[in-house]
């Protein structure tokens, strides 16, 4: 007779054997298996999330296209430097941080990939620092 409570069997169909085995561990391993996916997926979303690079130009702000265009050192400098690189030129931003540095903010795509490339001079317009980083990818 068959009860609710019973575990569900099943028969081994392969000759010589003929002992019913419970499926129970099925259903636990898929529960355990679901669960570790659902964990995996969500450590893999926070890091994911972590490791993004802050933005080195916080705290800048935009100067006007007059400003760069009036100042031939950084101008040069900046478009030597795009010409040195891979890839083409998606914008060209230029900013300062009111202590009289300024940067110029390149976004270039290379390969499916967009790099951000900073250049940051200082208040003889001297190139003194260049930070590059992947920003995100696109395709062509």
């Amino acid at each position: 007779m068959y009860r609710a409570s019973s575990p569900k069997l099943f028969h081994d169909h392969r000759p010589g054997a003929a002992q019913l085995y419970p499926l129970d561990h099925i259903r636990a391993m898929s529960i355990t298996r679901f669960t570790l996916c659902i964990l995996v997926a969500a450590f893999v979303s926070i890091v994911g999330c972590a490791t993004q690079t802050p933005d080195p130009l916080a705290g800048w702000h935009f100067s006007s296209l007059n400003n760069l265009h009036s100042n031939q050192a950084i101008t040069d400098d900046y478009q030597n430097y795009i010409q040195s690189q891979k890839g083409f030129v998606g914008a060209v931003d230029f900013l300062e941080d009111g202590a009289g540095q300024h940067a110029v903010d390149i976004k270039m795509g290379v390969n499916g990939r967009w790099w951000r490339h900073i250049l940051i001079y200082d208040k003889e317009n001297k190139r003194i620092k260049v930070i590059r980083y992947k920003t995100g990818g696109y395709r062509s």
